[in-house]
């Protein structure tokens, strides 16, 4: 970062030296300066204190960009590709898809499912016990929880159809960051170890070799609670 101030405020720099005035930034700063910024810093931390004794009057929790990670909140999934990525489910925020998701996690419905459909340099999408992105669960389709979270590199979002209130059990992980997104999908968690394993998804609509997830669970309910039955027959 200094290097980047240093080439960009050179040229300006030499330029104003040149017409006889010191770039701002390097005239001294005057009492008057200092008190200007104190009183700036004084209106803020009030206002501030306002907005905390408010938001406790109303009940109101104001909106958190991270919560703790906790392992009840901790969406595993094992990719046949070697990946093993934890995601950190935000029920603070979409707490009708978290609780959707862990539910079918823990019937064991995600476990074997491909992911189908896979765009590079945008999301891996998966879910779907059919296999083309027609399908779903057995429970009815979710109303939309669109939050303030955005669709960065590692978000994970519920898919839809057309209508809003479409969501059921499909989801995408964004591969990078695509804003057009927010507000317009339901955001309920992102990645926060084994993004590796995410990128290495194969690509494809559908893949040709497509990627499987070999094992969901949820971290506080340990492995052995999402052990595929073995009797199960393997998902084609």
């Amino acid at each position: 970062m200094p290097n980047t101030l240093r080439f960009l405020a050179g040229p300006l720099a030499a330029a104003l030296l040149i017409a006889g005035t010191a770039p701002a930034w390097a005239q001294p700063r005057t009492a008057e300066d200092v008190a200007k910024e104190a009183d700036v810093a004084a209106r803020a931390k009030k206002d501030a204190d306002a907005l905390r004794e408010e938001a406790a009057r109303s009940g109101v929790q104001p909106l958190q960009a991270s919560v703790p990670v906790t392992p009840d909140n901790v969406w595993v999934l094992d990719l046949s590709d070697g990946g093993h990525v934890r995601i950190q489910l935000r029920p603070d925020v979409a707490p009708e898809h978290v609780t959707r998701i862990k539910a079918l996690t823990r019937q064991g419905f995600y476990n074997g499912l491909l992911f189908h459909r896979v765009i590079d340099g945008f999301m891996a999408q998966g879910g779907d016990p059919k296999g083309d992105g027609t399908g779903g669960s057995e429970l009815p389709d979710l109303t939309q929880e669109f939050n303030w979270l955005p669709h960065m590199r590692g978000t994970v979002s519920m898919a839809r159809a057309e209508s809003e209130n479409s969501a059921n059990s499909q989801f995408f992980i964004m591969l990078m960051p695509r804003l057009q997104l927010d507000h317009k999908y339901t955001v309920f968690g992102r990645v926060i170890d084994g993004m590796p394993g995410v990128d290495g998804i194969a690509k494809g609509e559908p893949p040709e070799s497509p990627t499987k997830i070999v094992r969901a669970y949820i971290e506080g309910d340990g492995q052995a609670a999402a052990a595929p039955a073995a009797s199960a027959a393997p998902a084609s």
